[in-house]
């Protein structure tokens, strides 16, 4: 076991497990968190959405903790838990009062090595995601998101979405789900944060005992996947059921160890309002970003949006729009892509940017307040690059120019760099319309 000393401590177990500890005694709460280093950035065609149905499989129990048992335990204790996929990590928590964090990590390095795969659960739970997906269908925002995901990616496997195709939900077979189970979820992928009321030493002796003996699992499959440069705009367009068209473009961005992200977090938030930068974070109200006056103070759209994401790989700088009944996409996309070009053209103001800097800094503050905030952010820094993403996020952002948001919007805002997505919808008779009523047309 090797052991790294910091205000964070780092250490790796002799199975790889890398271990991080944040200790904070302000309140009697505990947070234990296990990432691992799979989603769907780590599946093809055939096993679509694998990762998603093992994540849900690993809460239908073990030996030791049959299906329902951990739920309740959690429960009597005053806990609260949950999982997620994306697409670049698995991971689940719990946060429970600090005198029964305990029960977390027997229950997560139980269920790292005991998952039982009962073949009727998963059968039942083949039924459930599919139903999930369909009820996604539903919604014209996820079929635009795949389908715009979908062109983006052509060599990558960004290329798919977390939940998966039909397709492959239909056909993946329980073998195939505990393969993944026994590759992937091991301790030489897994990453454990741990943050909140205790004493470290104890807590890495406990770790050690309850982890440390679970094997190396095996060789993981080699990544090699890049996605080749772009060498065009690219438009994809989805007919769906409604009365409202959906605007969303991506422009290809880079991930988050490069240093042109920090600029682009910066620009994010003068375009669109300053974030969380995390999926448990929340966010200022935009109504003073450039999209939202450009956008919906013209009441071009009903809402307007963009999104610099967070990435192992380089992914998508994301912009998004509802048009306003009596409003066209041809309209909306214009006045998107004039804000962009105005980008381009123009250095934001020094007072944009420090108001976009002090914003984020705040929500970025807020986003990691808590016990279970800071385990999230422990694993999640740990799983891009390592812990100290999250440790120098804040002076990287400070450290953005006026000079650095207008180049960096110059190299990955350009129009040949853009995948752009309509949603029109078909309206009550099946026939496809723009919001003025009439046949949708070229340009």
């Amino acid at each position: 076991m090797t052991e790294q000393k910091s205000a964070i401590r780092k250490t790796t177990l002799d199975n790889g497990l890398t271990v991080l500890t944040r200790e904070m005694h302000h309140a009697p709460v505990a947070s234990f968190w296990v990432w691992y280093r799979v989603g769907s950035r780590n599946e093809h065609a055939g096993i679509t959405g694998i990762s998603h149905w093992v994540e849900h499989m690993l809460f239908k129990g073990t030996p030791t903790y049959p299906q329902g048992e951990f739920d309740k335990a959690v429960a009597r204790e005053g806990g609260m838990f949950n999982g997620m996929t994306w697409i670049d990590f698995t991971t689940y928590f719990e946060t429970l009062p600090s005198d029964r964090i305990d029960l977390a990590l027997r229950v997560e390095s139980d269920r790292m090595a005991n998952a039982i795969f009962d073949p009727a659960e998963t059968d039942l739970e083949r039924t459930v995601i599919i139903s999930e997906r369909q009820g996604n269908e539903n919604d014209p925002n996820f079929l635009l998101s795949e389908a715009l995901q979908a062109a983006s990616f052509q060599a990558h496997s960004y290329h798919h979405s977390v939940i998966g195709w039909q397709c492959d939900l239909e056909t993946m077979t329980r073998e195939q789900l505990y393969s993944h189970y026994r590759t992937f979820y091991a301790p030489n992928n897994a990453i454990v944060a741990v943050a909140g009321d205790f004493e470290s030493d104890a807590m890495l002796a406990r770790i050690n005992e309850l982890f440390g003996c679970i094997p190396h699992g095996p060789a993981l499959p080699p990544f090699t996947a890049q996605e080749p440069q772009q060498r065009g705009e690219r438009r994809v367009t989805v007919e769906g059921p409604g009365t409202t068209s959906y605007l969303e473009v991506g422009y290809r961005a880079p991930r988050a160890t490069d240093p042109d992200f920090y600029p682009l977090v910066v620009l994010d938030s003068i375009l669109g309002g300053a974030k969380g930068m995390s999926m448990m974070g929340s966010r200022t109200s935009n109504r003073s970003s450039r999209l939202y006056k450009a956008l919906v103070e013209t009441e071009l759209a009903a809402d307007a949006d963009c999104t610099m994401t967070s990435t192992i790989d380089p992914y998508l700088f994301s912009f998004s729009a509802t048009v306003r009944h009596g409003h066209t996409l041809q309209e909306v996309e214009a006045a998107l892509f004039a804000e962009i070009q105005r980008v381009l053209d123009e250095p934001v103001t020094q007072q944009e940017l420090d108001k976009a800097i002090k914003q984020t800094r705040a929500q970025f503050a807020y986003s990691s307040e808590s016990v279970t905030d800071q385990g999230y952010w422990l694993g999640f820094s740990e799983l891009l690059a390592e812990v100290g993403w999250f440790e120098s996020f804040l002076d990287r952002l400070s450290a953005v120019t006026v000079a650095d948001v207008q180049r960096v919007a110059q190299v990955y805002l350009q129009p040949k760099l853009r995948t752009v997505g309509w949603y029109t919808p078909t309206g009550d008779d099946g026939q496809a319309t723009d919001d003025d009523g009439g046949e949708v047309g070229g340009e």
